[in-house]
């Protein structure tokens, strides 16, 4: 591509076309752990997924660069086959969420959302004839018969507000607004589809944890600073993709127009809050109280699940092909990324 002829995407306050990616993975210490059930899962999960018409054309493709099988197995390493090949039909789906849906317009977003929810709420009275909501039914029929009723009822609220949280992106989206860095992180930690999987958490390792436990502030901190670092990296590492298609619901356009900055300070910025997150959770686990033997053996389960989350998420970002293609693996040692052109028409997600 000749530099000369690349149209600057209007946040971009820089001619350059490269940038150097903060290095996250050596700030993270965490022991990175892999299920030996993964090739098991990725199988089944397919099988799941490729059923009927379920998934067809590109999007059938994108399935095979896209590894879930790998982020579930590095996200739920102790989980009993059973439990993993359930988060990974989860994960999977969620990734494939609007291709399943007809359309993530925010006409499209509602309905789904509607489909998704009745058939979480009222898993063998409601029935919907849309793929989506067969495979929400079946994937939670699975879940109810051993995870716990706190872990069931988190796991429908968190995705009740994923779903709120996506409908008011796509307006955003649609008006072509950047929001400021505060709106966009409280939208973001939604947005992202974390806190589910931090219900699979408790889901995959047969916990049960009281309310007041996972509602204690510490907790809660620790489930968002997890929340932050893998959402706030995943903007990092998607951000060639999106500037290509025009799409400014990143934090790194949020912070070059808020901040003023150019595409490096402002990628740096936003590693550096990267960091700052995994600081925050090493730092939150000094302050949690003890609720007695048995529950705190069970909370530390739960938390070592967000710390599998943290290094599992970054790992797994330059092993799949979402954001750098094949090039992964090269982008990991270098860090730095050569920015895509932009494409002539902004497609919608």
């Amino acid at each position: 591509m000749s530099s000369n002829e690349v149209h600057v995407h209007p946040v971009l306050k820089t001619e350059a076309r490269k940038f150097i990616l903060p290095d996250l993975v050596s700030h993270c210490n965490f022991k990175l752990r892999i299920s030996r059930h993964r090739k098991r899962i990725t199988g089944e999960t397919k099988r799941w997924l490729f059923k009927g018409d379920n998934l067809v054309g590109k999007a059938r493709t994108k399935y095979h660069g896209l590894k879930a099988g790998l982020l579930t197995a590095m996200c739920y390493p102790d989980a009993a086959y059973t439990q993993l090949r359930l988060c990974n039909d989860f994960l999977t789906y969620l990734f494939h969420l609007d291709n399943l849906s007809d359309d993530m317009d925010t006409t499209g977003t509602s309905t789904t959302a509607n489909v998704v929810l009745n058939s979480l709420y009222h898993p063998y009275t409601y029935h919907s004839p849309a793929r989506v909501g067969k495979m929400t039914r079946d994937y939670f029929r699975r879940m109810i018969l051993t995870a716990s009723p706190g872990a069931q009822q988190r796991f429908i609220e968190t995705f009740d507000f994923f779903f709120q949280s996506v409908t008011q992106q796509a307006l955003d989206r649609a008006q072509g607004e950047i929001p400021d860095l505060e709106s966009y992180i409280t939208l973001r930690r939604d947005t992202s589809g974390c806190k589910p999987c931090w219900a699979l958490i408790e889901y995959a390792n047969n916990l049960d944890l009281p309310e007041e436990v996972m509602d204690h502030p510490v907790v809660r901190a620790l489930g968002e600073a997890t929340n932050d670092l893998v959402t706030w990296s995943n903007d990092i590492f998607s951000y060639n993709v999106e500037q290509a298609k025009g799409d400014t619901h990143n934090m790194i356009p949020v912070v070059m127009n808020q901040e003023g900055l150019d595409l490096q300070s402002a990628v740096d910025f936003v590693g550096d809050m990267c960091k700052a997150a995994i600081d925050r959770f090493i730092e939150e686990q000094n302050y949690l109280p003890s609720w007695g033997p048995k529950i705190d053996r069970d909370l530390a389960i739960y938390i070592n699940g967000l710390a599998d989350w943290i290094v599992g998420s970054l790992h797994w970002s330059f092993d799949t092909e979402r954001y750098f293609g094949k090039n992964g693996r090269q982008v990991k040692s270098s860090r730095i990324i050569e920015l895509l052109p932009l494409r002539p028409s902004p497609s919608s997600h």
